[in-house]
C-alpha cells in the first residue's frame, strides 16, 4: 500500500501524533498547552485541547498501544469509508467523547486528560461495523471482533462509574458509540451490510 496517496488523513494523523508525543515526552510544558483541563474548558477557554490532547500521550506504553490500534485499522478504515469521511470521524470523536469528560470532572481543577483513545476506539468500532466477525486478539486470545465490541463497551461502562485509576474511561466509551453512530450515518446501507457479515450470508 502506498500510504500518502491511498490513505493520506490517516497518513498524517499517524505521523503528527508520533511526533508530537514523542517531543512532549521531553518538553514537559507541551502537556500544560495540550492537555484537556475540564475545569478550564468548562470556563469556556482552552476549547482547542478537545483536539490537541488526543495529540500527545502519558508514557510510551499508551502511546504504543493507541498508535498500534490506529496501525491495524485506521488505513483501511479511511480506504472503506472514504479521505474526509475518516478526517471527520476521528476529529469528531475526539471532541464529542471528551464531553462527557469535561461534564464529570468540570469541578476538579486537578483532574487533566491527555491521548487519543477516544478517537481509536472509534476508529476501532467504526471498522467492526464492516467485519464483525473478523479476529481480535485481546491478550493474545482471539475473540470475534463482535463480541470483543461487547465486552469493551460494558468493561468501559463499568470502569466509568467504578473506577479510580484516572484512566479515560468515559473517553473510550463514547469513541466507541461516536463510531458506531457516524458508520450508521455516513455509510449507506451499512446496518444490512452488518447483519449479512454477522450471520455469514456476507
Amino acid at each position: 500500500m502506498n500510504y500518502l496517496n491511498d490513505t493520506p488523513v490517516a497518513s498524517i494523523i499517524f505521523v503528527f501524533t508520533l511526533i508530537t508525543s514523542i517531543y512532549a515526552f521531553n518538553d514537559h510544558q507541551l502537556y500544560g498547552k495540550f492537555m484537556l483541563h475540564p475545569y478550564t474548558v468548562s470556563k469556556g477557554k482552552k476549547l482547542y485541547t478537545f483536539i490537541t490532547s488526543g495529540l500527545i500521550h502519558a508514557d510510551w506504553m499508551h502511546l504504543f498501544f493507541n498508535m498500534f490500534t490506529f496501525y491495524f485499522f485506521a488505513f483501511r478504515l479511511e480506504m472503506m469509508i472514504g479521505h474526509w469521511q475518516f478526517g471527520l470521524l476521528y476529529f469528531l470523536s475526539l471532541i464529542l467523547s471528551d464531553i462527557p469528560t469535561v461534564i464529570k470532572h468540570k469541578d476538579h481543577f486537578w483532574y487533566n486528560s491527555l491521548g487519543a483513545s477516544g478517537a481509536i476506539s472509534a476508529v476501532l468500532f467504526s471498522y467492526i461495523m464492516f467485519d464483525p466477525m473478523s479476529l481480535i486478539g485481546v491478550m493474545f486470545i482471539p475473540m470475534p471482533a463482535i463480541l470483543f465490541a461487547i465486552l469493551y463497551l460494558a468493561y468501559s461502562w463499568y470502569m466509568s462509574k467504578n473506577a479510580k485509576d484516572n484512566i479515560g474511561h468515559d473517553a473510550h466509551f463514547f469513541g466507541a458509540l461516536t463510531g458506531l453512530i457516524f458508520t450508521v450515518i455516513f455509510v449507506p446501507g451499512i446496518i444490512p451490510y452488518f447483519i449479512e457479515k454477522l450471520t455469514g450470508n456476507g
